[in-house]
């Protein structure tokens, strides 16, 4: 049986391993945060990444140098519309018909103007009365935008399409080639146009998505072609041809068609899909809700600058753009700043698309690698930032190496 003394000694043996942990715990700490760190540094060559806790910032790198963000910058613009416009926001297109039953389309920038959107408009005039369509003309003047779209380039992809006031299924054609060389259209709800056989000649069997945007006599042939197919569909007598006119002063609208999608929705697919397209359509219409139609570039990005200034005036002069998808290499932001977008953007989060727990956008440019999101924390939202200007894609692994780091912090 033990002695006093020697349980005495015992009981000093283990007081002082224990203290001795409790000084080197922090130190043991700081050793698995430097552990991930490392790890990230390995990872990210050029560029910075951060993130929070409760609202606070738990880890950064150089989050206050500016990089390209790519499309994460659709976060900033998806903002600025939600708390502008509303998100029961509808964009409009208006119909005017004259005594000659000639059809007027006036285009507000509706981003939404697709195939099954047209049928329905078409159904509405058919109820209306309208049994007759002459001539169509197309009335694209609200948009006022003769240079191309910052940061697009020439291709036929469809992230490079233009921007337009009347413009329909996205400025691309989706079209199906058989093996001895047929065209027809890939979608049932969109019929088989000419358009499509002209510019689908020369690809391959299997369908393809192009844009048709690259000439903007394109633009109104493929609305003039499609709304001409869907007016038969519906049963609607037809003669005539369609072409750009602008709308006789004296008419008054015979129908106004609020797209059946609000802003919310709208938004959620442009971030599912990345849609440069719609986030321009929206970055557009808001410099000419706030300025007065037609839109313009300059309008819009006075009207986003303003924004900024008022909502984040400690890092608006951190956030560089001439566009409001994120396709222009033009803009450029900062970790923290694009942190503080996702702090405001919270209530929306779920917007976002979910991935393996996160809700979280991805960019990606050549050279630019980027992710913008929130960790899941026992239903709460947690801000992180990715941005990657490298040759090297590391952004899967910095991320996961973040949230691991993160939960540490969490528990």
């Amino acid at each position: 049986m033990m002695n006093r003394n020697a349980l005495l000694s015992v009981l000093k043996s283990l007081f002082m391993i224990l203290a001795f942990g409790l000084v080197l715990l922090p130190h043991i700490a700081d050793g698995v945060d430097l552990t991930y760190k490392e790890r990230i540094s390995r990872l990210v060559v050029n560029g910075s990444y951060t993130a929070t806790k409760d609202g606070k910032t738990i880890f950064s790198y150089n989050s206050d140098t500016r990089f390209i963000p790519a499309s994460i910058w659709k976060l900033t613009t998806a903002l600025a519309a939600l708390e502008t416009l509303g998100k029961d926001y509808h964009f409009k297109t208006e119909f005017y018909q004259d005594n000659a039953h000639n059809l007027y389309i006036r285009g507000y920038g509706d981003p939404s103007l697709i195939s099954e959107e047209i049928d329905i408009i078409f159904k509405a005039l058919k109820k209306m009365g309208v049994s007759e369509i002459n001539n169509i003309y197309l009335d694209n003047i609200r948009f006022e935008i003769p240079q191309i779209t910052p940061g697009v380039s020439k291709s036929l992809n469809p992230y490079d399409v233009e921007n337009s006031a009347l413009a329909v299924n996205f400025n691309t054609i989706y079209f199906s080639v058989d093996q001895n060389g047929a065209i027809t259209s890939a979608e049932k709800q969109t019929p088989t146009l000419s358009i499509m056989k002209e510019m689908g000649k020369g690809f391959k069997s299997g369908k393809h998505r192009i844009n048709i945007s690259k000439s903007r006599k394109n633009i109104s042939r493929y609305v003039g072609e499609l709304f001409r197919a869907i007016q038969e569909r519906n049963g609607i007598t037809r003669k005539g041809t369609s072409s750009e006119k602008e709308v006789p002063k004296d008419l008054d609208p015979l129908y106004v068609h609020y797209s059946s999608k609000a802003l919310y929705e709208v938004i959620r697919e442009m971030l599912f899909y990345s849609s440069n397209y719609t986030a321009n359509q929206i970055f557009l219409t808001l410099g000419a809700t706030a300025y007065g139609y037609p839109a313009t570039w300059e309008k819009s990005s006075r009207f986003m600058r303003g924004y900024l200034d008022k909502n984040f005036p400690s890092s608006s002069k951190e956030m560089i753009f001439d566009e409001g998808s994120g396709i222009s290499r033009n803009n450029l932001i900062t970790a923290t700043a694009m942190l503080e977008v996702l702090e405001r953007f919270r209530p929306y989060a779920e917007l976002l698309p979910l991935e393996k727990g996160r809700y979280i956008k991805s960019g990606t440019l050549n050279g630019v690698y980027t992710y913008a999101g929130y960790f899941n924390n026992k239903g709460n939202h947690d801000s992180f930032v990715i941005i990657l200007n490298q040759k090297m894609n590391n952004r899967d692994r910095v991320l996961d190496l973040m949230e691991k780091w993160y939960r540490g912090f969490s528990k």
